[in-house]
């Protein structure tokens, strides 16, 4: 997976994406960063995507339109028009290539899942304090939902390596960050499942408390379908990655939270990285931001371990210093912009998020930090006329 060109597609007039180990999407609400990754994911795992929706007695027909509406979700089967142009990795795609090839079967039955997929709307496979099963989703819900909290299902009802528990759990994710998410997100709660009311719902032990999902606060709630996809990808073994899993997308995953907390976050992508996962984050948060533009001048400078350590405020330990090793040397962040103007949606990439670039879209990090710059100039402007 190195590179996608979109061209009319969604609100998308023209994307170009070369991904890096890490990539950024950034841009405002509703310009097409969702649908490009959804398309992505699409491309990469179209046959277990079939296999998946067949398994559920969906058809998937010979229709394009409604394919792409049970993929996307209803309504959303006009973003790919006959005009789109879609190349992955050099190879084109038109709409005719979600059809079955006519005049040979083609077995999905074997289709493996090589992109896992962390939706913005997470909360919703776990509103009710339980997973929700695929079908317990109406059509009109984006296929990426639906599957992620059939997947959560699955690892609650499977089991975690002690009943009922959830979070901590000394054999799943490194102990520096389970300490981290407990400092910036549970301090010192216990996340079980519980069946007091008949059905195993999540509750939080906290302070002698037993406290209902409904009742935490917003981040833990949104946090928490974010902790158990980590828990998915990161096996309680020496194996390194989950299955065949070589990509994941996750949107959105500062939402509800601290930047405190956001930097534990980033800490567990790193450490995903470290797994050789290649990573996709779309993000509204000037913390993830922050972090790329550190990390982009800490590779052009030596004895760097140090200032990561610092960076993170994490001690050294063995846990610790593996997570770091080399990552500096051999890992690329990517960032691009996607910038709506007219309706209409243009990638740029802005990679070097360099302040004093004179691309405005470079310098102000794709709009993040449009604010903090005005904001700091009318002060500083109005100082000096007091003076």
């Amino acid at each position: 997976m190195e590179h996608l060109k979109v061209e009319s597609f969604g609100p998308i007039q023209k994307a170009d994406i070369h991904f890096g180990d890490l990539t950024l999407l950034v841009g405002p609400q509703a310009s097409g960063k969702s649908i490009l990754i959804q398309l992505l994911k699409l491309l990469v795992d179209k046959s277990h995507v079939r296999k998946t929706l067949q398994q559920y007695n969906y058809i998937w027909g010979k229709e394009p339109e409604k394919i792409l509406d049970l993929y996307f979700g209803e309504g959303m089967a006009k973003i790919w028009k006959n005009e789109s142009i879609i190349s992955f990795d050099n190879t084109y795609f038109d709409k005719n290539w979600l059809l079955p090839k006519a005049g040979r079967y083609e077995s999905v039955a074997s289709a493996v899942e090589t992109l896992f997929y962390i939706p913005a709307q997470r909360i919703l496979s776990v509103a009710d304090g339980r997973p929700k099963t695929f079908m317990e989703f109406d059509v009109s819900a984006p296929y990426v939902l639906r599957h992620f909290s059939e997947i959560l299902r699955q690892l609650i009802q499977n089991g975690m390596g002690k009943p009922n528990a959830i979070f901590p759990l000394s054999k799943r994710l490194k102990q520096s960050l389970r300490n981290s998410f407990n400092e910036s997100i549970f301090h010192d709660g216990r996340v079980v499942m519980d069946d007091r009311t008949g059905q195993r719902k999540l509750r939080m032990e906290v302070e002698g408390m037993s406290v209902p999902f409904i009742t935490w606060s917003a981040g833990q709630k949104e946090f928490l379908p974010l902790l158990l996809g980590f828990y998915w990808l990161c096996p309680p073994s020496k194996v390194r990655r989950k299955d065949e899993y070589k990509y994941v997308v996750i949107e959105e995953p500062e939402m509800g939270l601290h930047p405190r907390a956001i930097i534990s976050v980033i800490l567990q992508i790193i450490d995903m990285l470290s797994r050789d996962y290649k990573v996709i984050v779309s993000t509204h948060s000037p913390v993830v931001l922050e972090f790329a533009w550190a990390f982009n001048l800490l590779k052009k400078s030596h004895n760097t371990e140090d200032a990561l350590f610092n960076l993170f405020n994490v001690r050294k330990n063995i846990g610790t210093n593996r997570l770091f090793r080399d990552i500096l040397s051999v890992k690329q962040i990517n960032t691009f912009y996607f910038n709506y103007e007219n309706k209409r949606v243009i990638t740029k990439d802005i990679s070097t998020l360099d302040a004093g670039s004179d691309d405005e879209f470079i310098a102000n990090w794709g709009g993040i930090t449009d604010f903090a710059s005005k904001a700091g100039e009318i002060v500083s402007n109005l100082m000096t006329d007091e003076d």
